[in-house]
């Protein structure tokens, strides 16, 4: 095959080589036959050797890709192209991976399926035009780019993603890549192990250690283990088997160390360990669908194939171009024969049963049950009641109405007033004890890990499937970054997934006995700077009627993330259903209003529940003294900003809602607005960036301390209704309110 004949999408590849011994013999044809999703026989000597050429065009196109940048991530990927290759050629290419710096070689695969041309990409040349580039191939894997299941950004997040896709799809392999640099990161075990006790027969998720001696920029923490070490870490964390192929065994060019580069070896020695990790990855997938755990290792050095090696092969800098001798020396050693460039496209387009973006199970929308209509309590202004509990019963309606539901919770639903989730849906755990809610089939998973609840309830909603994490408010940032890389992917989705649901509960007033351990609400201001994505929804549910339609709410959405914030004690009900149900839909709604008062109008914009305790005690004190007063509940703050505030149309299934001016002037216009919240002020931004109040101020937490009653810890926090009283004679002087100088209007 001439270069004038060769497939369309090489346009733009830089070099070629000579064709491969016996070529003709074992590349006559794509080892996947037409029509044929996988090759035939792992034993196949041709398909070792089509084995070797997937690895080395991914390993081409994944240096002259970062090349044309002078950028990116070449060398982790560069160590496991032989695993990814195989993986592929057996038709397993649902694959996710915990190594946000491999994305190159990911892209590249994409590129070969012809998977990328969904978005555009149909040569090298545009391959290069577009990595790391907007509206292209940005530096990390994401939720936009066609035919990879999930993104990939913060060490220790891919396992999540392989144990929902397993949970969800029983009939497929999910392999997950890990590097070691990962490996220090304890939770990646950790969650496994939780996960496999509890679902011991979903074992259809194959971890793929990349063990090639590295992190980022020195040698990993598992660099000294020995290959015995080794098998038993993953052991230790309740594998049943541990299928290890290291390159070592087959170097025949006389390397150094205990980390080798299989692209040094004789042609010979190459496609004889393109063989072993052909039938190593074989045999760790049917093991893994015969229902015993297993892990697939491969030990190879980092960098094999490319540039350079070691940490030194991570990332390129923008003197590493495409015309650099040690570029262009690395290219020239991986270019294929020109003929095989169509061999690599028909066996990868027809893996898995056809290209990435057309088969695997990220690409279409998961089929679920309908939602289901909820039953809610009215409960009456007159009573007080339990807002977690309350939403308790919905997630219980919930978990009924659909069998693959999940809640996640790691501290436990009881403590949180939730036992009717427990009732109702059971515990998950391999004992079996009714006293407990404890049964093997239980929907309520809970390993004592936010990072685990956190990941497998994001990564279930990623997939398609509904789910809800629970949490105290004070532990939730050890999960937070998993859900924020997935509400961030949901906001490129090309298709639509549920959101993800989260309520913390037991907020810092409620925790004063504990102290400052359990008082954390700082993290809601996190919650607050993500509402400007455009797909991120802070709920604050004032009572609980209004938690009951907060998680309607939450639930009957796409592609967001829904965080609710409420109590676990009883507290006064402000609104009704109805009532609660319009206010979120405004983003705020007045609760009270005094009908008289002529020394000005005092406004309290509120986020939270148990906080308006003494704000209703401010508001009788300064009747008292002839003030007006609003009271306002903020309780989806997000449709109080401006629509220009907000990049609302940049997420996939937007929501265009936010409230007019002459909405929210109705509700917030005063001579004096206070801003209070239980947690810190941000969530209030919208209302204090466009009120226009002559006199504004905030109240909100500070730190944590230990207490006997949440009224004390209030009082530390200077969130007293004395406070606000004060504060209002300072700031509406009683002469200068009578002589109007205030006076708003």
């Amino acid at each position: 095959m001439s270069s004038t004949t060769l497939p369309a999408f090489c346009e733009g590849i830089r070099f070629h080589g000579e064709a491969w011994p016996e070529f003709d013999k074992h590349a006559a044809s794509a080892v996947i036959a037409e029509g044929q999703s996988a090759i035939a026989d792992a034993n196949d000597a041709s398909a070792a050797y089509q084995t070797l050429l997937v690895a080395d065009a991914l390993r081409y196109v994944t240096l002259q890709v970062c090349g044309s940048k002078g950028s990116g991530h070449p060398g982790g990927y560069a160590s496991s192209a032989d695993a990814h290759a195989a993986l592929m050629l057996l038709g397993h290419t649902n694959i996710v991976t915990e190594v946000g710096h491999h994305a190159p070689g990911f892209y590249s695969a994409m590129f070969l399926d012809s998977s990328l041309e969904a978005m555009g990409i149909h040569t090298m040349d545009d391959m290069m035009a577009r990595f790391r580039e907007r509206e292209g191939l940005l530096g990390h894997l994401s939720g936009a780019i066609p035919g990879l299941l999930a993104p990939a950004g913060p060490l220790g997040q891919g396992q999540h993603f392989a144990m929902a896709g397993a949970y969800l799809h029983r009939d497929k392999l999910f392999p997950v890549t890990i590097g070691d640099g990962g490996m220090g990161e304890p939770y990646v075990l950790n969650a496994m192990m939780h996960f496999h006790t509890a679902y011991p027969e979903v074992t259809n998720f194959l971890p793929t250690l990349i063990w090639n001696g590295y992190s980022q920029e020195h040698h990993s923490m598992v660099s000294l283990h020995s290959n015995e070490q080794m098998e038993a870490y993953w052991k230790g964390h309740g594998f049943d088997e541990v299928v290890l192929i290291d390159a070592k065994e087959y170097d025949d060019a006389g390397q150094e160390g205990a980390f080798v580069d299989s692209s040094r070896f004789s042609f010979a020695g190459r496609l004889a360990f393109a063989k072993a990790v052909l039938q190593g990855a074989d045999r760790a997938a049917k093991s893994a669908f015969s229902g015993r755990l297993t892990a697939l290792v491969i030990k190879q050095l980092k960098g094999a194939g490319v540039h350079t090696v070691g940490a030194k092969s991570h990332n390129l800098y923008p003197a590493d171009t495409l015309d650099a001798a040690h570029i262009v020396e690395g290219l020239q050693r991986r270019a294929l024969p020109p003929e095989a460039w169509a061999i690599v496209r028909d066996n990868l387009s027809r893996a898995g049963g056809g290209p990435a973006v057309k088969s695997v199970v990220t690409e279409f929308e998961l089929p679920i049950p309908p939602m289901p209509k909820l039953e809610m309590q009215a409960f009456s202004k007159d009573e007080k009641a339990v807002p977690a509990t309350a939403m308790g019963a919905l997630v219980a309606q919930m978990g009924q109405a659909d069998a693959r539901f999940v809640v996640t919770n790691a501290d436990g639903n009881e403590a949180s007033a939730m036992k009717n989730i427990n009732d109702a849906l059971k515990i998950r755990h391999p004992t079996q004890d009714p006293l407990y809610n404890q049964e093997p089939n239980g929907q309520v998973y809970e390993p004592l890990n936010e990072d685990a609840c956190a990941g497998f309830a994001a990564g279930l909603a990623l997939f398609g499937q509904r789910s809800i994490w629970l949490s105290y408010e004070s532990f939730a940032i050890n999960g937070w970054p998993i859900v924020q890389t997935v509400t961030q992917a949901m906001a490129e989705l090309r298709r639509k997934t549920p959101a993800v649901v989260t309520m913390f509960t037991a907020g810092a007033l409620e925790q004063g006995r504990n102290g400052w351990t359990h008082q954390r609400p700082e993290i809601e201001g996190y919650f607050a700077a993500m509402m400007r994505n455009g797909n991120v929804f802070p709920l604050f549910p004032c009572d609980a009627n209004a938690m009951q339609v907060a998680y309607d709410y939450a639930a009957c959405s796409y592609n967001k993330g829904m965080v609710i914030i409420a109590s676990k004690s009883p507290l006064p009900v402000y609104m009704s259903l109805e009532e609660s149900r319009a206010a979120f839909d405004k983003g705020a709604a007045t609760i009270y209003e005094s009908s008289g008062g002529t020394k000005g109008t005092v406004v309290f914009a509120v986020t939270g529940d148990m906080i308006f305790l003494p704000v209703f005690e401010a508001k009788d004190r300064l009747e008292a003294e002839g003030y007006r007063v609003r009271i306002v509940a903020v309780v989806n703050p997000r449709r109080l900003y401006r629509s220009t505030d907000v990049a609302w149309d940049t997420v996939s299934q937007p929501e265009a809602n936010f409230l007019d001016d002459d909405a929210f002037n109705a509700l917030f216009d005063g001579d004096l607005l206070f801003g209070v919240s239980g947690g810190p002020s941000a969530p209030l931004e919208p209302v204090m960036l466009r009120s226009r109040a002559p006199r504004r101020d905030v109240v909100c937490w500070k730190r944590g301390e230990t207490t006997a009653t949440a009224g004390e810890l209030m009082s530390f926090n200077g969130i007293t209704a004395e406070f606000m009283v004060d504060r209002t004679h300072a700031l509406l002087p009683e002469e200068a309110v009578e002589g109007g100088a205030y006076r708003f209007g």
